[in-house]
């Protein structure tokens, strides 16, 4: 297999990547800085993607650029397979300013699609999948095992259906998605597409970065109340309590492959459209040889911001009283290149859309403590679920 990589002309360095994605390609994009792909020059599972990757004969005529790349994603359930899709076609938009098209054997592809998303109407029916009883039984099971002390944290998710009259349009998703989180990692990969907030890890050479989000308040649209919501969040503990396990964990995870590692002193509010979290930046540089992003990925999954920690008692809590098969849903996508730099965020704020595109499957949780009450958490989970409602539907 063989690549070339080279500058993207004109034309093609100012295309949308939505518009390159559209109904069936893969993005993964971030404040204009990331990539688009279409076709399919390889599909492999992600345990074997630094070797496939390495293996790809690559000519470089962009003037110094990584390696062949591809995305993909991880599931939730850390023994469970993820895949990599090497597109057959690739424009990246790199943060210097650098447009490059990445093509493979040869393969030819229309990226740009001479009709844009058009406005439409349909009739949808939103329903809930996981009984409401059992959610907040759920909630009480967690929040009594932590006050029991078997846990730190435990995070527990429901799910919820939208079921249309007609393919939901994943083009215009994407560009909805981008009007209201273009500051979120936004994806899509096959009927996977969402915008989370959460950076998971991401390595470029030797720097290592990650962005853990825990504690979740509404906004309201209200400038003065949403601040009076964000100082609250800022001074609960339940929500402090709730951050630093997450801090925690993320940092001593990455620190036995680190010559220097350090974080922010105190969280500070990370906003999308829909609600308001708290967040800590953790930055450091990468022992030599650095390891490949998919390592620390893998290391990282599931983080306690949608797991829990103890990680093995959190597992164990959530496959008992959760009753929801998570799928992708809280597991990690991101793209990867063959020297093993990458960026991957924590699949949040997502939709699974089926095979015909008439039913999209969704999922919202919140991590559960000693102070958490069952009805505030339900809230949260209907907060959280509005950032792809308002993508999907469009009656």
């Amino acid at each position: 297999m063989r690549a070339i990589t080279c500058v993207a002309d004109e034309a093609t360095a100012a295309l949308d990547l939505n518009d390159i994605a559209r109904d069936d390609g893969y993005l993964f994009v971030r404040d204009g800085v990331g990539l688009a792909g279409r076709g399919v020059a390889a599909r492999l599972p992600i345990s074997d993607a630094p070797a496939f990757l390495a293996s790809i004969e690559h000519d470089d005529r962009s003037g110094g650029v990584p390696g062949p790349v591809g995305i993909g994603w991880v599931p939730f359930d850390p023994d469970a397979a993820g895949e990599l899709i090497v597109p057959a076609v690739t424009l990246r938009k790199l943060a210097d300013g650098r447009r490059l098209l990445m093509v493979v054997d040869g393969a030819t592809d229309e990226l740009a699609t001479r009709c844009p998303p058009q406005p439409s109407a349909a009739a949808y029916t939103i329903e809930p999948v996981t009984p409401v009883e059992q959610y907040l039984g759920a909630v009480a099971a967690a929040r009594d095992a932590v006050r029991a002390g078997g846990l730190t944290k435990a995070v527990i998710a429901r799910e919820i259906a939208v079921t249309a009259d007609r393919p939901i349009d994943r083009h215009g998703v994407l560009h909805r998605l981008k009007a209201s989180f273009g500051s979120s990692y936004r994806y899509a990969v096959d009927g996977l597409v969402g915008a989370s907030p959460e950076l998971l890890v991401e390595v470029d050479g030797h720097d290592v970065r990650a962005h853990p989000l825990a504690g979740t308040a509404p906004r309201t649209g209200d400038v003065d109340r949403d601040a009076e919501i964000a100082a609250a969040l800022v001074a609960s503990t339940k929500d402090q309590v709730e951050h630093r396990v997450v801090i925690d964990v993320v940092h001593d995870t990455l620190l036995p492959w680190c010559s220097f590692l350090d974080w922010e002193p105190d969280p500070s509010i990370v906003t999308v459209a829909n609600v308001q979290h708290l967040g800590t930046r953790i930055e450091g540089v990468l022992s030599s040889p650095p390891p490949n992003v998919l390592e620390l990925v893998r290391a990282l999954s599931p983080p306690p911001a949608v797991g829990g920690h103890p990680r093995a008692a959190a597992m164990e809590l959530i496959e008992r009283v959760e009753g929801v098969d998570r799928g992708r849903y809280a597991g990690a996508v991101g793209w990867v290149d063959a020297d093993g730099c990458g960026t991957w965020a924590v699949t949040l704020r997502c939709a699974e859309l089926d095979q015909d595109g008439r039913r999209a499957r969704l999922l919202a949780g919140g991590g559960i403590v000693a102070d958490s009450d069952p009805l505030a958490e339900l809230a949260e989970t209907q907060a959280k679920f509005q950032a792809m409602l308002s993508a999907l539907i469009r009656p």
